[in-house]
């Protein structure tokens, strides 16, 4: 892989995990509003009718094989729904700091998966990107207040149990990068990432339809209309295009050192957008988290080739 392949790649995983932390951070306001399997089916309906070109298999592809569409089960299940479910209960379980550092692990997670399921050689210098971004992001957790007192704390009777599901939310979001980087092998980032929208729809159905028949759609605003459009487009169609497009020419393990943007966008879209104040030690925190990033795609100098072994001349 060339260079300018190698940067394009980095740079839609980049800009990929960057809009995931920036719709789960303006996504609060639909939270408040729809509940949550219902912004679920809402999101995943919208996604599905704006990708219905991209379901269309192209003339040079493959038909689809019992293995590739199990794997394409799986993304969406582990990738959208538990994933889903695991993150917004953990939450109400324990708080918003334990779940940072929960999330934290991702990136190493993500290694260890790649190590045990696909045979990649995790290079040390991305052991070391992957603990500057869990000391970094984990810096970053430990230092916010809780901004919310209505937010059980730990001690909660039941804040083992939301420890467990924000750890099935690591896991989940661990195998959504290595089943994805399989299916990059067999299919283009634009039917993955319709393929698993649908699934993601076909999941979330029979608790959308019921939430729907008991749900006030009139009384929801057009600014809130627009805030969901805006969310289902980022969630569906431009991160997942965006990962799978970038993950098909990197190894998984360094792919997941990037999802330390994710609570870093969501922090500065919480600043810009939101009023939010930034502490140093937030600042600090960032700032390790991104040399990891830089550790872990840093080009590494090539070799010279040996030089060609000349025979001398006999003279005549």
């Amino acid at each position: 892989m060339n260079a300018s392949h190698r940067t394009s790649a980095y740079a839609c995983l980049a800009l990929s995990m960057s809009l995931v932390g920036s719709y789960v951070a303006l996504s609060k306001p639909l939270a408040a509003i729809f509940p949550v399997l219902l912004l679920a089916w809402l999101r995943f309906g919208i996604g599905a009718i704006a990708m219905l070109r991209w379901l269309r298999k192209p003339a040079d592809e493959a038909p689809l094989s019992r293995r590739t569409q199990g794997l394409l089960f799986l993304e969406s299940l582990f990738g959208n729904f538990l994933f889903t479910l695991c993150m917004v209960t953990g939450v109400s379980l324990t708080s918003a700091v334990t779940a940072g550092v929960t999330m934290a692990a991702i990136p190493a997670a993500v290694a260890l998966m790649s190590w045990l399921f696909l045979r990649e050689r995790v290079a040390a210098r991305t052991w070391l990107a992957i603990a500057l971004a869990v000391t970094g992001i984990g810096l970053h957790a430990l230092s916010r207040p809780e901004a919310d007192g209505s937010l059980p704390t730990t001690t909660s009777p039941q804040a083992w149990l939301g420890q467990v599901l924000l750890i099935g939310a690591v896991l989940c979001e661990a195998f959504y990068a290595v089943i994805g980087k399989r299916l990059t092998t067999a299919l283009g980032p634009k039917r993955i990432t319709s393929i698993v929208n649908l699934w993601g729809f076909v999941l979330s159905t029979p608790f959308g339809l019921y939430l729907a028949w008991r749900f006030d759609f009139g009384a929801v605003t057009a600014g809130t209309w627009g805030l969901l459009l805006f969310y289902a487009l980022a969630a569906c169609v431009w991160t997942v295009w965006l990962w799978m497009t970038g993950l098909r020419s990197v190894p998984a393990s360094q792919a997941g050192t990037f999802t330390v943007l994710l609570p870093i966008s969501a922090a500065v879209v919480g600043m810009c957008a939101l009023g939010e104040q930034v502490s140093s030690m937030q600042a600090l925190a960032f700032a390790i988290a991104l040399l990891g990033i830089l550790v872990a795609t840093w080009p590494t100098r090539k070799q010279p080739a040996p030089p060609l072994a000349t025979s001398k001349a006999s003279p005549p």
